[in-house]
């Protein structure tokens, strides 16, 4: 049987002012049959646009979204008429029959089986005498194989690797050990930090800005690292990668990257620094899904971010802040665990009573209204009060176009320090040091270096950005619920985190139902 492959305009990874006339539109433009279209570099550059597209599809809100409704950080929010399902992840609560977390998976491998399709076919391509092309582009296909596996695996726990494209023979694999899916994660990002070259594309205008890089290659290895020898107490990375080796990579995404933290950390998000935003392609953003406003309402386009509609304030626009549903209200402990003079907080934070934003969340019909959303990724009006989406032609669910960053230099840092704090403790004080001093903007908040002080350094720096949850399954499940739980005394913001689930999320029905008993779901979420 002939496999077909949709083929895109490179859109998503040109660097393209948000309001710009000149968006390439990203409509799939032809059908071709794989057996007969790998025949040139250009064919190839064509698949491999293919496999970074559906980074725009995961990043819709699935692991984002989900992992910071489960955490401390945030409840389910959203309408008091809405479905239950948001405020069931921030309760963890599970109902079969609405599928949950279908499209993480199927995003998932939808990315795998792209990234495989272009990697078995790189072969047949004529490079000439431009081999190392191809290197670069088995590089960034594995990288992006390697990612939508740990995004799968760190959501699930024991999923099933595939390093090729699967045969009708193999449509009802098992799931595997964690180790087999970590030694595929680590072979394919350890050929990418290996074989990429020294290029830093966070440069204003630069064209290639949002392609992987050998420095979110070492950091991914990193990040990597972390969760697996956390989560499973394990010494290195699935025997491919010692704790020496991933040192070494962070240690030169910090010092030769060229990547370097912006000077107000406000400046890094639009919501919090209007005029004075920085820009998307600025020094700290290691690596980041693109995303701009070009489908102006076309359902059938995946060009927007579509994430960001779903944390904006509900009910309307309410000062600088465009309207959405209002999902994920922020847990006012977060707000209150950040010191006087840290930054961070005014700009991660909209708080409607401290900016006098008279926010009913009654006449809003706001669900677990906490007096705080997201200002991060939050979307905005321009000064005759209309969302600046709209006011370009475009719909506010689907066309709003800030990118989601991934990996910024900051988390590098905060990396680094974890790793380096028993080999080094000098080198990771002062990796956690410019972190503190770029939030107070002076260099006298610093605090001693330890493992308690970075995790919480990590919560308020890198708040909404979907890291917490999974920095809080990879210290252990007592430290998970200790923190997760919450009884305020209202019953609407009561949470009980089960450790039965060992911090698992449940695999979607319809995976289970397919896979004839290969598959059964994951502890405490039958």
């Amino acid at each position: 049987m002939k496999t077909y492959i949709k083929l895109f305009a490179l859109s998503s990874l040109l660097t393209l002012g948000a309001c710009s006339q000149d968006f390439l539109e990203n409509e799939p433009y032809t059908d071709k049959v794989t057996e007969n279209f790998y025949k040139t570099p250009s064919d190839a550059f064509e698949g491999l646009v293919a496999v970074y597209d559906v980074l725009q599809r995961e990043a819709y809100g699935g692991p984002l979204l989900i992992s910071e409704q489960a955490s401390d950080d945030c409840f389910g929010g959203y309408g008091i008429a809405d479905a239950q399902t948001d405020i069931e992840w921030d309760r963890f609560l599970y109902v079969s029959d609405k599928d949950m977390n279908k499209d993480v998976w199927s995003n998932a491998y939808l990315g795998i089986y792209r990234a495989n399709i272009l990697l078995e076919n790189l072969g047949k391509v004529n490079w000439g005498s431009d081999t190392a092309l191809k290197t670069r582009y088995e590089a960034e296909a594995r990288f992006l194989r390697a990612h939508f596996h740990f995004t799968a695996a760190k959501m699930f726990g024991d999923i099933i690797p595939l390093d090729h494209t699967v045969t009708t023979s193999e449509f009802e694999l098992p799931r595997q050990a964690p180790e087999v899916t970590y030694a595929l994660i680590a072979s394919d990002l350890k050929f990418a930090a290996d074989n990429l070259g020294p290029e830093n594309y966070s440069q204003a205008g630069n064209a290639n800005y949002g392609r992987i890089t050998k420095w979110a290659a070492e950091a991914y290895l990193a990040r990597t690292f972390l969760f697996y020898t956390g989560t499973y107490g394990k010494a290195d990375l699935a025997g491919v990668v010692s704790k020496a080796e991933a040192t070494a990579y962070i240690n030169d995404a910090v010092n030769n990257s060229g990547h370097g933290l912006v000077a107000d950390f406000a400046n890094l998000w639009l919501a919090a620094s209007f005029e004075n935003f920085v820009g998307e392609d600025n020094t700290e953003m290691v690596w980041a899904v693109r995303f701009n406003g070009s489908g102006k309402g076309n359902w059938d386009l995946h060009e927007g971010n579509r994430f960001q509609v779903n944390i904006a304030p509900r009910g309307g626009s309410i000062g600088r802040y465009a309207t959405g549903w209002g999902g994920a209200t922020v847990n006012p402990k977060l707000v209150d665990s950040y010191e006087a003079g840290d930054t961070r907080k005014a700009a991660s934070f909209i708080d409607y009573a401290g900016e006098n934003l008279n926010f009913d969340p009654q006449a809003r019909e706001q669900r677990q209204y906490t007096g705080y959303s997201w200002k991060k990724y939050c979307p905005i009006t321009n000064a005759a009060g209309t969302a600046v989406v709209e006011a370009n032609g475009g719909n506010f669910q689907i066309d709003n176009y800030q990118d989601y960053a991934i990996i910024r230099f900051s988390d590098v840092l905060l990396m680094a320090a974890e790793l380096n704090l028993q080999s080094n403790p000098a080198l990771a004080q002062a990796d956690y040091d410019r972190v503190r001093d770029r939030a107070f903007k002076n260099t006298t908040h610093r605090k001693t270096v330890s493992l308690e002080n970075i995790m919480k350094e990590r919560q308020l720096e890198l708040a909404l950005e979907g890291l917490r949850y999974f920095d809080l399954i990879r210290q252990g499940m007592t430290v998970a619920k200790a923190a997760i739980d919450n009884n305020t005394g209202d019953s609407q913001f009561n949470v009980t985190f089960r450790t039965e689930t060992q911090g698992w999320f449940p695999l979607p029905q319809s995976q289970i139902i397919l896979s004839n008993g290969t598959i059964t779901q994951n502890p405490g979420w039958n």
